[in-house]
């Protein structure tokens, strides 16, 4: 037995992994995966939530009460995979820091893993908790984030976009004659003496410089076999204008038909216009354009509380999710009057322009609990905030998308308030990752450099 406790690692989970990630406990291959008892009083707690987390916690419920079936989880039951999954009732007498309350979930856990580790085990602590991780390393415990639905570091990930290098005549033939470009035209690196052809992905945007002259530039599209002008270039969409490259890309994949692009995932800083751009381009399809693809703007923000409190708010639907959509309703008054001298000054007729569309149905919105079992034909549906969605929410949303549907997923990475996610666990980034390179999703990430809010806020984003 020692001989094979030596061969096999011990994984021991924290409660807030299986709350964000119930399938983790088939994820550990035929090593021991250790739950502490303590972790079943913590799901308990959670079990009759109406949101993801107790739908989480049951599912973890349901599969606890599966292995009961096979044995005595105390004692350990064989899992599909060759790996043992043990409730762990012992180690109270570990020695921990004495200024430690024992008596904390945490704590407990740290207890179960000193335990273990005197044993013979090789221990490693799973938590998404920091805390719970940095306090590991006090009492030297081996501790991990759970990275099933971890993605690159943000610096590492795809942006949807490249810069590279042409023959300035091919440039030319792109501009007068809409000539396609090769991929093996374009080089990464300015100078001849270092050719090197960039492996592109299907719908990455190009700027593509001239090798005699870097400021002389072309924007394109690779469309999987080749690089293709933009072909929204010079539409306005509500009358806006696109102001640098980033928002010329956001305009071409969000002016694109739902039929050959039908979801959109828009990253980048705030004051980029993203969620700007992406009313405008819905108001244009719905009210300016003639061929009616689409039914209505249903827009959705994950801050919108998901559980059973948002019931007990006085009021509608809607009055109860409008305090959360007072960011949409601030781009609408920019994009309803563009008299940036006149627009406030009668401040009632700029509200009824705004309610109007509400009124109308032109514009709608939801908290993101009702997207759940729907499917949703002919809209067009913009996720903001959507940094703050789990994997598994991101899934959910993506997968209501009916005919007809465009989901624009918009976000900032760096404006995280959900406690589990981070740059490398958010659904937005998760999303980006995983759909990359399909030639049904388009997606850039916007700079710095590109905000367009004002100097002020253009300054922030690049000094703070």
């Amino acid at each position: 037995m020692n001989g094979e406790i030596q061969l096999k690692k011990t994984y021991v989970l924290d409660t807030n992994v299986l709350l964000q990630s119930p399938h983790a406990l088939e994820s550990f291959g035929d090593n021991i995966v250790i739950l502490p008892e303590v972790i079943l009083e913590e799901l308990d707690k959670f079990k009759k939530e109406p949101n993801e987390l107790g739908a989480n916690a049951r599912y973890v419920a349901r599969y606890l009460d599966r292995l009961r079936e096979k044995g005595r989880l105390n004692a350990g039951v064989v899992l599909d995979n060759g790996g043992v999954l043990k409730v762990e009732m012992n180690h109270y007498n570990v020695e921990l820091p004495k200024s430690w309350d024992k008596h904390t979930c945490d704590n407990r856990i740290l207890q179960v893993c000193k335990g273990l580790q005197e044993e013979g085990h090789s221990v490693f602590l799973i938590t998404k908790d920091i805390f719970e991780r940095i306090k590991g390393d006090i009492v030297d415990v081996v501790s991990q984030d759970f990275f099933s639905e971890q993605v690159p570091i943000y610096e590492d990930q795809y942006t949807g976009r490249i810069e590279v290098y042409v023959h300035p005549d091919k440039i030319n033939e792109f501009y007068s004659n809409r000539q396609p470009i090769k991929p093996e035209d374009i080089t990464i690196y300015q100078t001849a003496a270092k050719p090197m052809i960039p492996e592109l992905e299907v719908n990455q945007f190009l700027i593509m410089r001239s090798l005699n002259n870097a400021k002389q530039t072309a924007l394109g599209r690779f469309s999987g076999k080749e690089i293709i002008p933009l072909k929204y270039l010079n539409v306005n969409p509500f009358g806006v204008t696109a102001r640098n490259a980033g928002q010329k890309f956001m305009q071409e994949a969000l002016l694109a038909d739902a039929d050959t692009v039908p979801l959109v995932i828009v990253k980048g800083p705030a004051g980029t216009a993203k969620t700007f751009y992406a009313l405008a381009a819905g108001l244009h399809k719905i009210l300016e354009e003639r061929t009616k693809m689409y039914r209505k703007i249903l827009v959705c923000r994950p801050n919108v509380t998901m559980d059973e409190e948002l019931g007990f708010l006085p009021g509608t639907e809607e009055e109860k999710i409008a305090p959360f959509m007072r960011p949409i309703r601030d781009n609408l008054e920019i994009l309803i009057d563009d008299d940036e001298e006149r627009r406030y000054y009668n401040e009632k007729e700029l509200k009824d322009k705004v309610d109007e569309l509400f009124d109308r149905k032109i514009i709608t919105s939801e908290a993101l609990a009702y997207l759940r079992g729907r499917s949703i034909n002919r809209h067009w549906v913009i996720i903001d905030e959507a940094q703050n969605l789990t994997p598994k929410q991101v899934k959910g949303i993506i997968t209501r998308a009916g005919m007809g549907t465009k989901i624009i997923l918009l976000g900032d990475p760096h404006q995280i308030d959900h406690p589990f996610l981070d740059e490398r666990t958010n659904g937005l980034c998760y999303a980006a990752e995983k759909m990359k390179g399909s030639k049904l999703c388009c997606q850039i990430t916007l700079a710095e450099n590109e905000c367009e809010r004002s100097p002020l806020a253009y300054e922030a984003a690049t000094r703070m």
